[in-house]
């Protein structure tokens, strides 16, 4: 057996942890708003808020974030879900990010987001 640092979960349900930690990277679940009666933009600020309380959470930052995965609903919803990311990611810091169009698990949702954070 491996004495290896231990894994940290957060938030562990039946189906899923929210976030695990382990050897100084934080692992995001993929982040999906509260509130699906918002439009893209809206949706995306959701989430980014849920995605920073829980990178603080681990004791860190957007400003660690080495990647992002974001899954879109619909092309259109493009410009609105830049809007609140640029608006969200700092300055200097912008991670390595894709986008993907893709059919989510409630038809309500536009937008889910995936990040790995440096602790």
């Amino acid at each position: 057996m491996s004495t290896s640092a231990p894994v940290e979960r957060f938030d562990i349900g039946a189906r899923l942890s929210e976030m695990a930690v382990y050897n100084g990277v934080a692992y995001l679940a993929g982040q999906v708003p509260e509130d699906a009666t918002a439009d893209v933009t809206g949706q995306t600020a959701q989430v980014l808020a849920a995605i920073d309380k829980l990178l603080a959470r681990a004791g860190t930052d957007k400003t660690r974030i080495l990647r992002a995965q974001i899954f879109l609903t619909d092309r259109a919803d493009f410009a609105g879900m830049n809007a609140a990311w640029d608006a969200w990611v700092a300055d200097g810091h912008a991670p390595p990010r894709a986008t993907v169009i893709a059919g989510l698990a409630r038809p309500e949702w536009k937008v889910e987001i995936v990040v790995t954070a440096a602790i």
